[in-house]
Parts: C-alpha cells; sequence; structure tokens
C-alpha cells in the first residue's frame, strides 16, 4: 500500500497528499505497519519530485510530532524498528531516506532535514561526511593500487609467454 502511494504521490492534490503522509505516519508511529516499507524512499534531488518531498515532509514531521523527536531519532538509528532485525538489514531500510553513498546525496538529504525543521535526524550522515573526503581518498588509492598490482600481474604473465 505504501509503495503504491508513495510512487503516485504526484497525482495527489495538497490536501489529499497530506492527509494521506498523516495516515501512514500513524500506521508508522504506532507499529501497525512495518517501517521497511520507507526502503523505497530515495532522499535526493535526481530521485524525488516536490510531491513526494511534501509528502516525506509531513510523514517525517508528523512522526516526530507524535514519538518526539529523541524517540524518533532512535528509531531510525537503531534496531528498535525489527525486534529481531540486526542492524545492517535496519540500515538498508533507511538508506534512501539518510544517504551515505555519495556526499551529493547526504547534503541533500541534510539540508532537507534540516530546512523542515528535523535536523538532528541527520547527525550520522554529518559525521559520515566529515569522513567522506577522507574514505573516497582511501577508496581511490586501494582501487589504484588493486589495478597497478593487475597490470603487473598481466605484465609479468606476458613476459613469461615470451620467454619461452
Amino acid at each position: 500500500a505504501f509503495g503504491e502511494q508513495y510512487a503516485t504521490i504526484h497525482r495527489l492534490e495538497t490536501n489529499k497528499l497530506r492527509n494521506v503522509a498523516k495516515l501512514f505516519a500513524h500506521l508508522l508511529h504506532t507499529d501497525s505497519m512495518p517501517w521497511e516499507c520507507l526502503s523505497i524512499v530515495h532522499l535526493n534531488e535526481d530521485e524525488t519530485t516536490s510531491s513526494s518531498r511534501i509528502f516525506i515532509k509531513i510523514l517525517v514531521q508528523e512522526m516526530a510530532e507524535a514519538m518526539g523527536m529523541r524517540r524518533l531519532q532512535e528509531r531510525f538509528e537503531s534496531e528498535e524498528s525489527g525486534a529481531d532485525r540486526d542492524l545492517e538489514v535496519h540500515e538498508r531500510w533507511f538508506a534512501g531516506m539518510f544517504p551515505k553513498d555519495n556526499p551529493r546525496n547526504a547534503r541533500y538529504a541534510i539540508n532537507f532535514f534540516t530546512t523542515i525543521g528535523l535536523g538532528p535526524l541527520t547527525d550520522g550522515m554529518r559525521e559520515w561526511l566529515k569522513d567522506a573526503p577522507k574514505m573516497i581518498l582511501a577508496q581511490a588509492k586501494e582501487k589504484a593500487e588493486r589495478e597497478a598490482a593487475e597490470a603487473a600481474a598481466k605484465a609479468a604473465a606476458a613476459e613469461g609467454g615470451n620467454e619461452s
């Protein structure tokens, strides 16, 4: 149900969109619906429309109002939303809403949540963003070393074949 509504949210006028967001916020914060449904939400410039951003805004603001900011933040950051789910699965549920795939998407989500008054939800992304340049540099270095080792292995194999 959530996936269908989210996929077609751009068809609704603002008042209906608001009511749908409030309904889902209620279902989520009362645990009447699994939080994993939020895994379809990808909060970035390329995958959202103005309607989907309004929907996400109302959804999360309503949840924050009903649960309190601290409890909502804990819910997004911990295993609470799934009794026996492991943290890795849980983090995948919210990876689209709190992207850590690249700095551009992380900044976009941070700005979105901060603008709508829910900046504390982005603390984890802010930490990730601080360390992102170091991680990106380390990944690039590892890739370059791996490619150099592969090239050296190919060259050695080619030399070995030429000696016969």
